[in-house]
């Protein structure tokens, strides 16, 4: 089967579907990746083919409310529905398609009679079990909290009305709005998948039928991949050090987190490798190494704790390798994440990065690394997400 999957956003909204894809070409299927030309190297790196899609992320790296959020993403959206077509050939016998790709390719899919599976990495079907992942973290009771999960999905809409009026304009389809597409395609029961871990977030008791949670699609690792000779002798240097990282978020705050970074590590007795990523980190001391892009995989084993933005991606790589979380959520779904690392205790109380200190995160790290309970719920969550197959679930659906 011709597969194309479709993903766009920052780093963690895209790597997991490197993996996926690789998975999916073992398995004897043909498989490109859609996205941004930022995130090329790592479909190649992966052994599938790359598809531009016409636009780069907007915003994701900086500290944002949610009304700036809404606009950026509807600009992101609007600029990236342009093209979206121009990926899909008439050879494709598959759209695999992200949560953000799939208010686009679902019309892409019905213009040119292709079947689309949706394979996501947040829960946004509206449940009482717990609120919206973009609407905060406070609790709005069992029937609150759907509603306030229809109003989030409202809200998605109306980010992607502009981009798909233009867009069925293009393909010449009838119009029809997001809300109309998206009520249909519940009325029709589609299924979902959605690409975590049940020991992060069981599956809400109230979903439908067909609304499945999977185990994560992890990102791509070369078999022979291993950490650099410097990385390799720090750890080997003293007892485990701390991972501090943001990812794409934080960008421009790479000096005040760095400083920051070394005052609490220093203040808790801990050594630390702190990643650069989009803020910009960079610290040059003994106790302390800087580092760029590595895979979280093979680095968060060695590590005793990871202080981290909650990004889906980076929340689900420290469980897997056991390791106790200090969520700093900055913007989006990542106070969603980082409340579910302290409901299962694998984390402290999230610090939003606003509110981040010196000392609010030397506290937090010496509770983390120093209180066992910790490390035992992230090793329990790591046995669980152990046990599930997320590439294998796709496979099976598609029959």
């Amino acid at each position: 089967m011709r597969i194309l999957i479709a993903a766009a956003g920052s780093r963690g909204d895209v790597a997991p579907y490197t993996g996926l894809g690789a998975g999916l070409r073992e398995a004897g299927h043909d498989v490109a990746l859609a996205t941004t030309d930022a995130f090329a190297p790592l479909v190649r790196e992966a052994g599938l083919e790359f598809r531009s899609l016409p636009t780069r992320p907007q915003g994701h790296g900086s500290v944002q409310g949610r009304r700036e959020l809404m606009r950026a993403a509807a600009e992101f959206v609007t600029e990236l529905g342009q093209g979206f077509a121009d990926a899909v050939d008439e050879h494709t016998d598959l759209l695999v398609l992200s949560t953000t790709t799939a208010p686009l390719g679902t019309h892409v899919a019905e213009a040119m009679g292709i079947p689309a599976l949706s394979a996501y990495l947040q829960p946004t079907a509206p449940t009482g079990d717990f609120p919206p992942t973009v609407m905060g973290t406070r609790s709005f009771g069992r029937l609150g909290n759907r509603v306030a999960g229809r109003f989030a999905l409202r809200m998605a809409d109306r980010v992607y009305t502009d981009a798909v009026t233009a867009l069925r304009r293009r393909l010449d389809m009838a119009p029809l709005t997001p809300t109309e597409t998206r009520r249909r395609r519940e009325r029709a029961g589609r299924p979902v998948l959605h690409g975590f871990s049940t020991a992060l977030v069981p599956r809400p008791s109230d979903w439908r039928e067909g609304l499945d949670v999977v185990g994560n699609w992890w990102p791509y690792l070369a078999p022979d991949r291993r950490l650099p000779a410097d990385v390799e002798e720090f750890l080997a240097a003293g007892a485990r050090p701390v991972f501090v990282g943001f990812g794409s978020m934080a960008a421009g705050h790479g000096e005040r987190l760095s400083e920051l970074a070394v005052e609490a590590l220093r203040s808790a007795g801990l050594r630390g490798i702190v990643q650069a990523g989009s803020a910009g980190l960079a610290v040059d001391a003994d106790d302390v190494l800087t580092i760029g892009d590595l895979p979280h995989t093979l680095l968060f084993l060695r590590v005793a704790a990871v202080v981290h933005h909650a990004g889906a991606g980076t929340t689900a790589a420290a469980l897997r390798a056991g390791a106790p979380s200090v969520p700093v959520p900055v913007t989006a779904d990542q106070p969603f994440w980082a409340a579910r690392l302290t409901s299962i205790g694998a984390g402290t109380d999230p610090i939003p990065f606003a509110s981040l200190t010196a000392r609010r995160l030397a506290d937090a790290l010496g509770r983390v690394v120093r209180q066992q309970a910790y490390a035992r719920a992230a090793s329990v969550a790591a046995r669980q997400m152990a046990t599930e197959d997320g590439v294998g679930a796709v496979l099976k659906a598609l029959g």
